[in-house]
């Protein structure tokens, strides 16, 4: 509200016929547009401001943005699941429409990745510590009614990996 009003802009809580994508993209606009005046005018002790060298805002991720950081890094989240799953021989699956649903969540309460993170981590925590008494070679899916919680997480046999041994 600061920023719009030092701009010249409307405010975005005064536009209620825009819809949530462009809400966010004028949210993100004028964010990008921050200064040291706005921080002091907002309530921050100048002595604090004047200390930071540089401002960088940032900006809220989308559902699309915030599915790919669960997958897509080399490190992320769902990787790591399925790295941990497949010590006990088993699979894990997360659904296209379960990450969505993980990332709208995340998305309404404005928690951000770590947000996502603490969601998937509650609701594995059960799974994790009854994988091991299940036995290996189950596939485990992750649903959009499991993220829900109306259902327990799926659970389906895997026909083991059989290795050839060289002659």
């Amino acid at each position: 509200d600061l920023v719009a009003k030092r701009i010249g802009g409307s405010s975005i809580g005064f536009r209620d016929h825009a819809g949530h994508h462009e809400k966010l993209a004028e949210a993100n606009a004028l964010i990008a547009q921050v200064n040291s005046e706005d921080l002091v005018e907002y309530g921050l002790i100048p002595e604090f401001v004047g200390r930071m060298p540089i401002i960088a805002p940032l900006s809220s991720l989308t559902s699309d943005e915030l599915m790919r950081t669960l997958t897509e890094p080399r490190n992320a989240l769902v990787r790591q699941y399925e790295s941990l799953f497949s010590l006990d021989d088993c699979e894990l699956v997360f659904t296209p429409a379960a990450l969505k649903l993980v990332a709208e969540r995340t998305q309404n309460l404005k928690t951000g990745v770590r947000g996502a993170r603490s969601l998937i981590e509650s609701l594995m925590l059960d799974v994790c510590y009854q994988l091991p008494e299940r036995g290996p070679n189950l596939r485990y899916v992750v649903t959009p009614e499991f993220v829900r919680g109306e259902v327990p997480i799926h659970i389906e046999p895997v026909k083991p990996n059989v290795q050839r041994e060289s002659a």
